[in-house]
């Protein structure tokens, strides 16, 4: 990891989805279904899946987890890298993707905690 690198991945999560749920027109319901094809097809489907069923959300969301991929990973992926870019560098080692895999499940759910959070407050 580079000088750079995010120390506690939990803390890098909790940011990540705090950052994903102040996204405009970010709905727990969009959240929800990304999780579900996170968990069954693999980050680079879920990508996919908001872009095709959420554009409106869809190009910070991507944004937001490539920071969080970079801010972990961060020289194995690529400075300029999209979300395909970001998956493409870290399926070369098959721990990573499972590894990002995991990182990006724990910045969604943080992030459906968060839009809880702020309807509770409203």
């Amino acid at each position: 990891m580079s000088a750079q690198a995010v120390r506690n991945l939990d803390i890098a999560c909790a940011e990540s989805g705090r950052e994903l749920a102040s996204i405009r027109d970010m709905e727990e319901r969009v959240l929800n279904a990304a999780l579900t094809v996170l968990e069954e097809q693999g980050p680079y489907a879920m990508f996919l899946y908001v872009q095709a069923r959420h554009s409106e959300v869809a190009g910070e969301f991507r944004r937001f987890c490539v920071n969080l991929l970079r801010g972990v990973f961060g020289e194995r992926v690529p400075a300029n890298a999209d979300a395909l870019g970001a998956i493409r560098a870290l399926a070369n080692d098959p721990d990573d993707l499972l590894f990002a895999r995991d990182l990006l499940r724990n910045a969604l759910a943080y992030a459906r905690y968060h839009l809880k959070a702020k309807g509770s407050s409203s």
